[in-house]
């Protein structure tokens, strides 16, 4: 068996490593407190502007600059930015203003301004480490899962692939279905060499689209559970648009598959041919790890008017303690089997915490000025929560979206309590909307949804060559956007 520093990358054995994993994953436990005082202290007298009624249209260019350097930087100094510091350092760095800025108003302002700056850091800071903790368990636990064997990777099978994995993401979570399936899914096609469609399918369907029916499928439908909406709603709601929408892309990658299959040198299918291996499972006590990061989920909701930190961080502190045991409990045979890399989950760890100070300014500006955008027909909704979802985190883009449909009904009286919003006729479809938004766009773009990156990195390891940042969001509004437009028409004017 191994120990938890025998799976650390080279890179992360090395102090700047070590201080990469301390900063972007430990770090933000330390600053709720701070926010939590200013917090109190702004809650005594709210006067005063509004936070987003403050700031300027500029105050975004942090984040703008951000996505940008995660667009850019790839492809201008492709080296330099795969060092996971280094993607830390551009992280911290946009978001710097944006955390000095609002620590200074928290801290000096005792009105609603200085209200919501605090409010808007300890949001932040409490919802990072709740999805790396969250993403990170999913992916380590999902990591000693192997899943031996080699098919032939011809349309039908790797159609198959999709579906289960559409499915099962809403059992353990886009970022699980995705880290137990990709690598089987990318060594059964690793003879065939036309295959640079496979990895963009699995991250739409199965690190995003997939998980839709469920709150454990993906972080907004989570955030919406937390917030009063009925854990089976969106199974109930939702199926009806799910299954076709899922069946469509099936139905189109079967078609793709099988033109760019038919393209393969009889060489490649020989040697596919001959390297068939009957599917088998290893490491299924994870199995049992992740049904306790489920119960974690479900069970351990964070009580915000307790700011101990022991219970505020319980259902995290109790992921991190199922990490701990699928590390130390799985031979480390099977991870060295299934590649497996803390490069993925590390990178995501580096670039999210600046993503989600970067994007305060932005949600706040949205939550105060969306009246002013006419939002009122659940098609209208739909598109705009999504094409913020797609270079937004979608989690807190979800958030701003549902407030601001909450606003306009007399029946929902706070944004912390959405489930009016599930129950009541006249808002149903509008919440449908935003939820499908969300979920169904995060594929949009590499930055949409925690496991797209996750996806792409090991794909690339895999000697798969994927697309830039501009180039997947090329083929999403390629593929996905017809999809989404008769959908638009068929069922949400």
């Amino acid at each position: 068996m191994g120990s938890a520093t025998s799976f650390l990358p080279k890179e992360a054995t090395s102090r700047s490593g070590l201080t990469v994993i301390l900063a972007a994953l430990l770090l933000p436990l330390l600053l709720p407190t701070a926010a939590f005082a200013a917090s109190a202290q702004g809650a005594e007298t709210h006067h005063g502007p509004s936070l987003g009624e403050v700031l300027p249209i500029w105050s975004v260019a942090p984040f703008a600059g951000l996505l940008l350097s995660i667009a850019i930087l790839p492809m201008v100094a492709e080296h330099w930015w795969h060092h996971n510091r280094n993607q830390l350092l551009v992280a911290l760095g946009w978001a710097s203003p944006v955390f000095a800025y609002l620590s200074y108003t928290a801290l000096t302002d005792h009105g609603t301004l200085g209200h919501d700056a605090a409010h808007g850091l300890h949001h932040a800071i409490v919802e990072y480490v709740s999805f790396i903790c969250l993403l990170g368990s999913l992916y380590v636990i999902s990591g000693g899962i192997l899943l031996r064997g080699d098919l032939e990777g011809k349309p039908r099978t790797n159609t198959i692939f999709l579906a289960i994995g559409a499915v099962l993401s809403n059992v353990i979570g886009t970022t699980g279905a995705s880290m137990l399936l990709i690598r089987p899914m990318l060594r059964t096609n690793s003879q065939r060499s036309h295959t640079w469609h496979i990895p963009l399918f699995f991250i739409f369907l199965v690190s995003n689209i997939g998980g839709a029916l469920t709150p454990i499928g993906d972080p907004p439908l989570f955030l919406g559970y937390l917030r009063g909406i009925d854990f089976w709603w969106t199974l109930t709601s939702l199926w009806q648009l799910w299954v076709p929408v899922v069946l469509v892309l099936l139905g189109m990658f079967f078609a793709l598959d099988t033109y760019q299959y038919s393209k393969e040198t009889r060489s490649h299918v020989d040697r596919d041919e001959a390297n068939i291996e009957p599917l088998r499972l290893d490491g299924n006590l994870n199995f049992l790890w992740l049904a306790g990061v489920i119960t974690c989920v479900l069970v351990l909701s964070p009580d915000p008017e307790v700011l101990d930190f022991r219970h505020y961080y319980a259902r995290e502190l109790g992921m991190i303690a199922l990490t701990g045991l699928s590390l130390f409990l799985t031979p480390r045979s099977l991870r060295v089997a299934n590649d497996f890399s803390w490069t993925p989950i590390l990178e995501v760890a580096a670039l999210f915490v600046g993503i989600f100070v970067a994007m305060i300014p932005a949600t706040s500006l949205l939550q105060a000025n969306g009246a002013a955008l006419g939002l009122v027909q659940p098609w209208q909704y739909f598109w705009a929560t999504g094409t913020l979802s797609a270079f937004l985190d979608n989690a807190p883009t979800y958030v701003t979206f549902a407030a601001v449909a909450c606003g306009t009904y007399d029946f929902c009286t706070t944004a912390e309590n959405l489930g009016p919003l599930s129950t009541h006729a006249a808002s149903e479809p509008v919440l449908v909307a935003i939820s499908l938004g969300s979920v169904f766009l995060g594929a949009g773009s590499y930055i949409g949804n925690g496991p797209n990156f996750m996806v792409r990195a090991i794909a690339e390891q895999s000697g798969y060559k994927m697309p830039s940042f501009f180039g997947y969001c090329g083929y999403a509004a390629l593929f996905l956007g017809p999809v989404f437009v008769v959908l638009t028409l068929a069922a949400l004017l």
